[in-house]
């Protein structure tokens, strides 16, 4: 008994986060003392602020996660 005549083995495709488009990116410093590395929780991006100082472009996405890390600061 066939449902609608199409093959059950074509693929289905599943959306993932990653094709979401970014919408800009926010500037933020490192005030701690040691290394810090986040992972963007939407963009998936990895950032690296390596000393006391450090300035990164973050994908605007993630910038309301890292704005809650006690030692980034938004600029």
């Amino acid at each position: 008994m066939s449902c609608c005549g199409t093959s059950r083995s074509q693929p289905f495709a599943i959306p993932t986060f990653s094709a979401i488009k970014p919408l800009g990116s926010l500037t933020f410093e490192y005030t701690g003392k040691t290394r810090l590395t986040v992972i963007g929780p939407v963009s998936r991006q990895r950032y690296d602020f390596e000393r006391t100082g450090a300035r990164l472009s973050v994908d605007s996405r993630d910038g309301h996660s890292l704005a809650t890390v006690p030692t980034l600061k938004r600029i």
